[in-house]
């Protein structure tokens, strides 16, 4: 794994790491990093929201780009594009932060926990979570927070339940109280296979061009 504001370089440390495939997160905008394949991931509720560019609204580009990927996966549902895969993340149980003891989601229902997530959109992990019947005292954080020990710690005992990418950085701030909520993609009927194949079809279209 290489961490970098420049995706070239930082793609030529994992060439010579010896990688032979590099999938790059949120790299669709940087172009001067070269691509075979490009997914876009597009958010099933929020979908294009105002439809402004950022800083005014939530794109980085214009809906007219989608006509240049390769996939499009929605998260949450088809948001009515033709083509577009659907996808949605499941979530069955908790971790605790210390020592990584499992606890099944169910296992909290019924109970009021407080809820931390810095992510794109905390409300679908909050309500990931209601879903299982639990009673969620939200802590939406920006995208990407730097979490520091005031954003996980509360007055009272309720459990504290976060995503993993934020649990990543309360290792050492955690206490026997804080739990992550690790998720996996699933995807309606034989689409991760469709998926797939565009995947491996752009890997085998690059190997022969070597």
């Amino acid at each position: 794994m290489a961490i970098g504001r420049d995706r070239p370089a930082a793609s030529q440390l994992l060439v010579n790491a010896g990688c032979d495939v590099i999938v790059s997160d949120d790299g669709l905008q940087h172009y001067a990093l070269a691509r075979d394949c490009e997914i876009v991931v597009i958010d099933g509720d929020r979908r294009f929201g105002n439809g402004w560019l950022l800083p005014a609204g939530p794109l980085r580009e214009t809906p007219a780009r989608l006509a240049a990927a390769d996939a499009i996966v929605v998260n949450g549902g088809r948001a009515l594009l033709d083509g577009a895969l659907s996808m949605r993340l499941e979530a069955k149980g908790a971790l605790s932060l210390i020592g990584g003891t499992p606890k099944a989601l169910d296992d909290f229902a019924g109970c009021s926990v407080h809820a931390v997530a810095g992510i794109g959109n905390p409300e679908r992990f909050f309500n990931m979570l209601r879903a299982h019947g639990i009673e969620v005292l939200g802590h939406p954080l920006p995208d990407h927070a730097h979490l520091q020990s005031a954003d996980i710690s509360f007055a009272d005992q309720r459990p504290v339940l976060m995503t993993e990418k934020d649990a990543v950085k309360c290792q050492r701030i955690a206490g026997p109280h804080h739990w992550y909520v690790p998720v996996t993609a699933s995807f309606d009927g034989g689409e991760s296979s469709i998926l797939l194949d565009i995947v491996t079809q752009a890997i085998a279209k690059r190997t022969a061009l070597r």
